[in-house]
């Protein structure tokens, strides 16, 4: 299989776990109170670029059959775009922490995106929603996704096959 191919595979892939996962623990997954699990996946653009479309076409899936409506299949995939591709940034600098750096930006985006998100279409309150989404992105991100980070980054096969 050509390189080419294999990113589109693994892009795909990526896209299916999310997608799977957000919607297998949607009780979690959605809403004010939320450890979306998937979320762990963001730290997969530290290591390569592909992952970055594959985190948001699943973030798009899953957000269509979670069911809060266009608003959040355009601006929730949106924060995930936007915090895979700070990520993929932070893989490709030369800052001194930046494995401890990768998991924020999805914290600190969906907070303000997916607090203001819940305060436009559901009239929950603004400052308490980007407070627990940001405390469920943290757990997702860092009790979860920085440890996969760090397996990653010590596995050299796996580097080899996302990079």
């Amino acid at each position: 299989m050509n390189k080419k191919t294999k990113k589109i595979v693994y892009g795909a892939l990526i896209a299916a776990l999310y997608a799977v996962m957000t919607i297998a623990l949607a009780p979690i997954s959605y809403g004010q109170i939320q450890v979306r699990v998937a979320e762990a996946l963001t730290v997969l653009p530290f290591f390569s670029s592909y992952s970055i479309l594959g985190l948001f076409v699943g973030c798009i899936i899953a957000n269509m059959v979670g069911g809060n409506g266009v608003f959040d299949i355009v601006f929730g995939s949106l924060a995930t775009l936007i915090s895979a591709v700070i990520t993929y940034y932070i893989g490709k600098s030369n800052l001194k922490y930046k494995r401890y750096l990768a998991p924020l930006p999805p914290v600190v985006i969906n907070a303000v995106i997916i607090g203001i998100e819940l305060n436009v279409v559901f009239k929950l309150p603004l400052v308490a929603s980007m407070l627990w989404v940001g405390l469920g992105e943290m757990v997702a991100c860092y009790v979860l996704g920085l440890p996969l980070l760090l397996y990653i980054d010590k596995n050299e096969k796996i580097k080899e096959m996302l990079g």
